[in-house]
């Protein structure tokens, strides 16, 4: 049977590998300025993203490499030589926005896969044909279209791969068409330096030119100011829906620039999605409880399922971010045996234990604390914060950049989380 990909963003090289140990068949990422995330891409070096795309192909999985950026004239020498310099590290494919860097890649390395960026704004039959034929073998659908649409263009080009975003921030814009930065901080959203101007709050004024009047307007109390904050895609309640479509080839998860706490739990929550639907049942509850972890600015399930002027719910007016129900307070390293501080700890703390899906850990009780269940959740009690160098601490801070001994080995970058709020002190039970 063919199974539909889970696609996970790769911010650097931490976070890809994060990504894949949670669950992800493939990752995305890039190196420098072509790369729509100038920020995420300057977090690889190319070594780096040689060393991603090895730890990937030695676990069966892919890598994706970004080259979605729009480039000026001024620009193509150099694009030229970095199409070049990327494929000799042998990603599985390319993602590229403009039909003249879908003809460059053709020319310069024809054996490539070309993946088409959601910049494109494909939503219909005829442009995926004309992107079709151009070479590309699949297209990352505009965020606008439904899965009617998706089904036209599956029914007319059978071999054409599908992708389409289950996960991450809404642009206020179609697809990512955004001048709003531009114009107020000069950062351009389409060369990957968007300020993300539409998550401030605004003052609106009404001015007469004849007379000089300015007025302002009040806002409705308790509406707020974030006029152009959209909220976070959330489709993984609609897994089912998707999947029965029979079109659709790749789910793909935004945030290259989000925390690895981000890379796992989406990861994580998408895979349990996935593999639960081709097990025969759907548990939403579970894989919302996780997503409902991290920090959001609210959830919609957008438009792939519902047509644009049938919602009126995707914005969130009154605030630009709020706190998830659980704050993370430790990551282990890549050894497993030590743990990165991440909040104020103290001995005695109870901290969930979470992992990979179907990691293998030892319930212990020794001098550096003790791991047990309860209701089905693995938790962690550390009875002695001891640094790698010896030294002793009774409590620590996200500042504290020592490495502290575990009670036992963990899968590497196994995270340790406690309730966000005081009144959030239980555990939801399966």
């Amino acid at each position: 049977m063919h199974k539909v990909e889970l696609l996970s963003p790769a911010g650097n090289l931490e976070k890809l590998k994060i990504a894949i140990d949670y669950g992800a068949d493939a990752v995305y990422g890039g190196v420098s300025h072509f790369s729509l995330r100038i920020r995420s891409g300057k977090e690889f070096s190319m070594e780096e993203f040689k060393e991603g795309i090895e730890y990937a192909h030695a676990r069966g999985k892919k890598v994706y490499a970004t080259i979605n950026g729009f480039p000026f004239n001024s620009q193509l020498n150099l694009l030229k030589k970095h199409i070049l310099a990327m494929a000799e590290l042998g990603p599985d494919a390319f993602i590229v926005a403009t039909p003249g860097v879908v003809a460059m890649c053709r020319e310069l390395v024809p054996d490539m896969p070309l993946h088409l960026s959601t910049q494109a704004n494909v939503l219909n039959v005829l442009d995926a044909k004309f992107y079709y034929d151009l070479g590309v073998t699949r297209i990352i659908a505009a965020r606008e279209i439904s899965i009617r649409d998706l089904k036209e263009i599956k029914d007319a080009l059978p071999d054409l791969e599908l992708e389409v975003f289950v996960h991450g921030s809404m642009c206020f814009a179609y697809s990512g068409r955004c001048l709003i930065s531009t114009l107020q901080s000069g950062r351009v959203p389409n060369r990957g330096s968007c300020a993300n101007d539409c998550r401030f709050p605004y003052e609106i004024y009404a001015a007469n030119p004849e007379t000089g009047t300015l007025f302002k307007l009040v806002e409705e109390e308790g509406i707020g100011t974030y006029i152009m904050n959209s909220k976070d895609l959330n489709l993984a309640s609609h897994i089912k829906e998707l999947l029965d479509a029979g079109c659709i080839d790749s789910l793909k998860i935004e945030g290259r620039t989000k925390t690895s706490y981000y890379a796992a739990t989406t990861a994580k929550s998408y895979r349990m999605a996935i593999d639960d639907y081709y097990a025969g049942f759907q548990d939403t509850a579970k894989y919302q409880h996780e997503l409902e972890s991290m920090q959001n600015r609210g959830y919609t399930d957008a438009y792939l399922i519902s047509r644009p002027f049938e919602k009126h719910d995707t914005q969130s007016l009154d605030f630009t971010m709020q706190l998830g129900t659980h704050q993370v307070s430790g990551m282990a390293d890549e050894s497993g045996e030590y743990f990165h501080c991440k909040y104020k700890t103290l001995p005695g703390d109870e901290l969930e234990i979470v992992a990979p899906l179907g990691s293998s850990i030892e319930l212990v009780d020794n001098e550096f604390g003790t791991l047990y269940e309860r209701d089905g959740l693995l938790f962690m009690k550390l009875k002695k914060l001891q640094a790698q160098n010896g030294k002793i601490w009774e409590e620590i801070h996200s500042g504290n950049l020592n490495p502290f001994k575990l009670p036992t080995k963990l899968p590497p970058y196994t995270f340790m989380r406690i309730p966000a709020h005081p009144d959030m002190g239980t555990y939801p039970k399966n």
